[in-house]
């Protein structure tokens, strides 16, 4: 997300799952700038969001990009992953 100089990352969700999840959101910038945050979705059915600091841009409109990652419960290693989401640039967006 973007307004004016600033730019943040986003993710709303939903876990239904009745299990612990824990994700993590990842902002990326140009010359390698990345701001990441770890969420822990409640367990039940109701709807959150996580976000980033909001952060001063570095580049031009659309040169941010995010990922969002949601894994199982467990020892990390062993953990799931079950959804893996990514930002994309809008057709027509000039770098």
């Amino acid at each position: 997300m973007a307004r004016g100089n600033t730019v943040w990352a986003r993710v709303y969700y939903r876990n239904t799952t009745g299990e612990e999840l824990r994700s993590v959101l990842t902002l990326m910038g140009p010359g390698g700038r990345t701001v990441e945050l770890h969420c822990a979705p409640a367990a039940h059915d109701e709807p959150g969001t996580c976000e980033t600091p909001r952060v001063p841009s570095s580049g031009t409109p659309g040169s941010a990009t995010a990922i969002a990652e949601f894994v199982g419960a467990g020892p990390v290693e062993e953990a799931p992953l079950l959804l893996r989401a990514g930002s994309e640039r809008a057709p027509g967006a000039r770098d």
